[in-house]
């Protein structure tokens, strides 16, 4: 299957209730006929990797609410 990149690496500062200002990279691509979103920490290692839901696949606005939900998810865990 092919992968096509949607947004190539973009970086982001989150902050996460109770914990301290993170800054991250994140891209969203196309594997198949799915989406996904894969967000790194600074150094590169991989957090998280997200499969965006049908109908958020082209809205580029949503990518950075969809960033802060899933790392709030992932650091709670």
């Amino acid at each position: 299957m092919d992968t096509c990149v949607i947004q190539d690496w973009t970086e982001s500062q989150v902050v996460v209730k109770g914990n301290a200002p993170q800054l991250v990279r994140y891209r969203v691509f196309r594997h198949g006929a799915k989406h996904f979103q894969e967000i790194h920490n600074a150094d590169g290692e991989r957090l998280h990797t997200l499969e965006l839901p049908d109908g958020m696949a082209l809205e580029k606005s949503s990518y950075e609410v969809l960033l802060r939900y899933a790392l709030t998810d992932v650091i709670a865990a």
